[in-house]
């Protein structure tokens, strides 16, 4: 790419789902929207939905409706109208086998393609492949959020190395506060984000068992997932509160599933003596928990998932193996006792923050989208 830029800072369309809808990628990208506005010279959201409703608000421009060919044809002519285009890439939320209806869209662009890939499996099926691999002929740049998820694509879908970039996930500047040594209060384990299975909670309230001596309150805080809850209904939450009566802590762990806006979450991580990490997957090269988590400057406990792994191995975190309760145990006995560790864990984490706040995540995807029209330019 040319290091020139643009006389002007290039208009950025993002493909994604987006607020109302309630998932990671919604998240992620109203996160990147109110910190790209500044930036870029137009932003608009195309959001990815299951059926036509209404737009939410203005920033959202139009909607791809999956299954919908005419939607996706209205949604090619809209983000052709700006400079580049930011698609958020997770299996399963575009329309088809494995969202493989996006390709269509995608590969009738005449703008140049960034895409953000949420997930790079180690083992994909065959349809999965080959929707990876045909994203990587689209897209004039694709973004990884770790070091290990570029090093999976370039070693096992030949990504060319000159296209792909590493941007981490992004985090809110919600300031960071460490709990005093000697606090009366009782030590605060700390999970959230959206439940299902695959979360790995079932190991934490194993471990909490084996901690009752430090009087340890363990929250899990925040809704179940709306596809496992459209599938499921409330089956494993309410068999985690089973497991919980039958290991004899229901005084020592609690749910909540209320909402907690962005303000409410933030006092709620800083309050937290550790934040525990049980998920069960060994293949995710994202978390956008854990980036919050290093960014408030909180101790972290988690499964050695990938993202985990290349995160917190030099100081912001323990990591365990998955599916171990008597590991989650040790590590969060360690963090709580041992003298001066949660410390140095805080201030490993509290160095990495600044990387890794929404404001400079955000420079970096603009910078890309510039570099791309700069180029084109200059090809003209």
């Amino acid at each position: 790419m040319s290091p020139g830029a643009p006389a002007r800072p290039a208009s950025v369309a993002i493909l994604s789902t987006y607020p109302p809808t309630q998932c990671g990628l919604a998240t992620f990208s109203a996160a990147l929207y109110a910190h790209l506005a500044p930036l870029s010279s137009r932003l608009g959201v195309v959001r990815v939905v299951d059926a036509p409703e209404g737009r939410p608000g203005p920033e959202v421009v139009g909607h791809l409706v999956n299954g919908s060919a005419r939607s996706a044809a209205r949604a090619v002519d809209l983000l052709d109208s700006y400079d580049a285009v930011l698609v958020q890439h997770e299996y399963g939320i575009y329309g088809g086998p494995d969202g493989s209806d996006v390709l269509e869209v995608l590969g009738a662009l005449t703008v140049p393609v960034v895409s953000v890939l949420h997930t790079v499996l180690e083992e994909p099926s065959v349809r999965q492949r080959h929707i990876l691999l045909r994203l990587l002929e689209i897209s004039a740049v694709v973004v990884t959020m770790t070091q290990t998820a570029r090093d999976r694509l370039l070693s096992r879908y030949g990504a060319d190395p000159a296209r792909v970039v590493v941007i981490p996930h992004g985090a809110a500047d919600t300031g960071r506060a460490v709990r005093s040594a000697g606090s009366s209060e009782r030590p605060l384990v700390l999970t959230w984000g959206l439940l299902g299975p695959g979360k790995g909670i079932e190991w934490a309230v194993d471990a909490v068992a084996g901690l009752r001596d430090l009087d340890v309150r363990y929250l899990v805080a925040g809704k179940t997932h709306p596809k496992v809850l459209e599938r499921d209904g409330e089956s494993y939450r309410d068999g985690l509160r089973a497991r919980v009566r039958e290991r004899g802590v229901t005084g020592h762990v609690e749910f909540d599933d209320s909402y907690l806006d962005l303000e409410s979450l933030a006092r709620l991580v800083r309050s937290a003596d550790v934040v525990l990490l049980p998920y069960d997957s060994v293949d995710q090269v994202t978390s956008g928990v854990l980036i919050e988590a290093v960014a408030a400057g909180r101790p972290v406990v988690s499964t050695a998932f990938p993202h985990a792994t290349e995160l917190l191995s030099d100081g912001p975190g323990l990591v365990v193996p998955q599916r171990d309760a008597a590991a989650l145990e040790a590590a969060l006995r360690r963090v709580l006792t041992e003298p001066g560790l949660a410390a140095a864990m805080s201030a490993s984490a509290v160095r990495k923050a600044p990387e890794l706040l929404w404001g400079a995540v955000a420079q970096r995807y603009q910078s890309v989208a510039d570099t791309l029209v700069a180029a084109a330019v200059a090809a003209a």
